[in-house]
């Protein structure tokens, strides 16, 4: 399992709103919903990091 590292992150009040009611409609926390979002956007962009084999 890869490590995480926590940071601080500025969003709009609005934007955060909208990010926590669609993370409440998935069942999902808002961290959970903006990881979910980050990883979707770096497949789209094909610059998803590689799995190390285990």
């Amino acid at each position: 399992m890869s490590k995480k590292k926590a940071f601080a992150l500025r969003i709009d009040e609005d934007m955060l709103k909208a990010v926590e009611k669609w993370a409440a409609d998935e069942f999902r926390s808002t961290n959970g919903q903006i990881e979910w979002m980050l990883k979707e956007s770096l497949k789209q962009a094909k610059r998803l990091p590689k799995k190390k084999s285990e």
